[in-house]
């Protein structure tokens, strides 16, 4: 793992908070209970229905599928102090011994131990990680569910599985880039060209995809810069594609937003929008790229995470079939 850089970041972040009055906890302190009911934990994932799932079916036509999360590998960078460390482990079979004596014939086997964050690589981010002012989606107060030992509300091992329309809007495309720049700030107005540009729709349940370019351009090349900036979403196209009512959004960066953020924005205050706000689960790494490369805008999602009980997030790995 690379020891990056906290101070890289975190000087990043506290610049680009220097540039706004900072927000408001206005809807903390106005918190109103989701649409899916004062008791809902899953929020948008309340989409998911036979109906739903009959219809993504029908965009698999030519039977070609792809992963959606990269390949998490302990070297990478991560948003600090995120890190992955794996050990291959021998039980019982040091010194070239084999446990022939319990298994009855000569057996062997390997088994893996590993000291991890959730966040880090690919990634979903459950209604339980990200607030404003203690207070989280449908209106839970942290004091009354956040334990060390595990979320006692709000946690990823609830989500169902997760089937619906996809949908990629294209944004390096759009800027005619390989790759957008760090910290390049994508609007409303970018958003709504690119859309109509590229004619893509987004209806209620679906999961959006946005591809900079970012991780292809810059994880290998540049593992530092990549985790220290990204283009983005700024606050306000945040809350817009929030508005259309999906189930997830994402892209192909670490964190979604733009870092450093659009003069004015909070920084990562997209997740609030999203996650908080409107019950909308965010994705992050997504390996878009080869889907843009293929031509593909318009496929079914399939993602079931790992169940552990009481997380916050997820490495995951979904499936984009068309």
């Amino acid at each position: 793992m690379i020891r990056l850089k906290t101070a890289t970041l975190a000087a990043t972040v506290a610049a680009a908070a220097a540039l706004g009055p900072g927000l408001s906890p206005a809807w903390a302190e106005d918190c109103v209970p989701s649409k899916w009911g004062a008791d809902d934990q899953i929020g948008a994932a309340n989409h998911v229905s036979p109906d739903r799932t009959l219809e993504a079916l029908k965009l698999v036509k030519t039977g070609n599928s792809a992963p959606l999360g990269i390949v998490v590998d302990p070297k990478m960078p991560a948003f600090p102090p995120r890190s992955t460390s794996l050990q291959v482990v021998s039980p019982g079979q040091h010194n070239g011994r084999t446990l022939t004596g319990d298994f009855g014939w000569d057996a062997s086997y390997n088994d893996d131990l590993a000291q991890l964050w959730f966040g880090t690589g690919p990634q979903i981010d459950g209604l339980g990680h990200l607030g404003e002012a203690n207070i989280y989606y449908n209106c839970n107060n942290a004091r009354d569910f956040v334990n060390i030992t595990g979320l006692q509300k709000l946690g990823v091992h609830q989500i169902p599985p997760l089937v619906a329309r996809g949908v990629i809007v294209d944004m390096a495309g759009h800027f005619g880039v390989e790759a957008l720049e760090g910290g390049q700030v994508i609007t409303t107005d970018d958003v709504k060209a690119a859309m109509e540009a590229q004619g893509v729709t987004v209806n209620p349940g679906d999961v959006v995809l946005f591809h900079t370019g970012w991780t292809d351009a810059k994880l290998e090349s540049d593992p530092a810069g990549w985790v220290s900036q990204e283009p983005g979403l700024d606050n306000a196209a945040t809350a817009y594609v929030g508005d259309m009512d999906p189930m997830a959004v994402g892209a192909d960066t670490w964190g979604l937003e733009a870092v450093p953020p659009a003069e004015g924005d909070g920084v990562f205050y997209g997740h609030v929008e999203l996650l908080a706000k409107r019950g909308i689960y965010i994705l992050e790494t997504m390996n878009t790229g080869p889907l843009v490369a293929q031509g593909v805008q318009e496929f079914m999602f399939v993602l079931g995470q790992a169940r552990i009980k009481g997380t916050v997030q997820m490495i995951i790995n979904p499936v984009a079939l068309w």
